[in-house]
């Protein structure tokens, strides 16, 4: 009885695992669909839905659903697994492209003109406190 138990168990257990590794792989296929979708997205929604099938079927998965807006796409996405086949959600595009996303940060300003910084700018530039082992020399 208790041997039939553990198998029981195991074999729940089991299933449970693959559950939900088919719904990671879903999620994943959906984010990349996504963003094949989105790189496309200014080709029109054929181009850019396109992209996102191709995308998710590298990735055993098949698009449910696909839709452009401007530059932003959505994408659903399904795996299947024996009985279960989770779809999953997914949405990419600009950061601008979001509603009520923050505006994205300005870029870095140029480097000043001159030779490019050597290792030696590298190291810390906090001082070292006397007698601090350094290379395990004292």
């Amino acid at each position: 009885m208790t041997t039939a138990t553990l198998c029981a168990v195991f074999a729940v257990v089991l299933a449970l695992g693959q559950v939900v590794a088919v719904r990671h792989r879903a999620g994943g296929a959906a984010d990349l669909a996504a963003l094949a979708a989105a790189d496309r997205a200014l080709q029109g929604p054929g181009e850019a839905c396109g992209a996102a099938g191709k995308v998710a079927a590298a990735q055993g998965a098949v698009v449910v659903r696909c839709a452009v807006s401007g530059e932003i796409a959505d994408v659903t996405a399904r795996v299947s697994f024996g009985p279960y086949e989770p779809a999953v959600r997914s949405r990419a595009g600009p950061p601008a492209a979001a509603p009520g996303s923050p505006e994205p940060l300005p870029p870095p300003p140029p480097l000043p003109p001159g030779p490019a910084p050597g290792p030696e700018a590298a190291q810390s530039s906090v001082p070292r406190e006397a007698g601090a082992r350094i290379g395990g020399v004292r």
